[in-house]
Parts: structure tokens; sequence; C-alpha cells
């Protein structure tokens, strides 16, 4: 019986993440679904998010005035060097919709530091 066959229908993978370091779903488990059909479909299982103040220690961000055309692709390369990164300013700030965080200017954002907590990111 191959793996597919034998997997419950949220059996996690024991492998090897299939994403970069860098992607938000890098540490999130990889589990197998198992139709009526047996034809097994892998999917990444949800990646939980730590409350902002528990995510972020002091030290660890700094706070950004939203200006007029700011994106937070261009902020994640201003402050973390990768404009990939843009999920870890959103997930250092409580919202639903990222866009949220640069609609209006004066707001003010948290963007956590390279090397510091970031929420959803398992250290080890």
């Amino acid at each position: 019986m191959d793996r597919a066959a034998a997997a419950g229908p949220a059996d996690a993978l024991p492998a090897a993440s299939p994403y970069p370091p860098s992607s938000r779903y890098h540490d999130c488990p990889i589990a197998v679904h198992v139709g009526p059909d047996g034809g097994a479909t892998p999917y990444v299982r949800h990646r939980l998010l730590p409350r902002t103040e528990e995510a972020a220690p002091v030290g660890a961000a700094v706070e950004h005035v939203v200006e007029a055309g700011d994106r937070l692709d261009v902020l994640a390369h201003r402050y973390l060097g990768d404009a990939g990164q843009w999920w870890r300013i959103a997930d250092a700030n409580d919202v639903l919709d990222p866009r949220e965080l640069t609609a209006e200017p004066g707001r003010r954002i948290l963007v956590p530091l390279p090397g510091g907590t970031v929420p959803g990111v398992a250290r080890g």
C-alpha cells in the first residue's frame, strides 16, 4: 500500500518544506487529504499567529508612519532587505487585509526587524 493510500484525511507529511526559508509557509506542516476516490491532495495546514504584543519584544521592531504611496513590498525591502517579506509586516499588525496598513497616510505600523521575533514563524 503506498503512502497516499495509507494517509488519513489530515496526516502530516514529515518532509522538507517545499517553501523557501523566507516564505511564510516554510514552517507550516504539509498534510494530505485523501478523497473518496483515493486521490491524495497535499495542502498546507493553518498558520496560526500569536497576538502582536506576544510576538514582538521591545527592540525587535520599529514604528513606521505611512506616507502617501507607501506599499508593503517597498517597506519590506527598505527595512528587511527583501520585498518578498511584506507578510512579516502584515503579520506584526492586527489586520485581516494587508492593504489596510498603507491605505491611510499617517497611520503608524509596526515593522519587525531582521533577527527579531516575527509572528507565525517558529524559531529553533
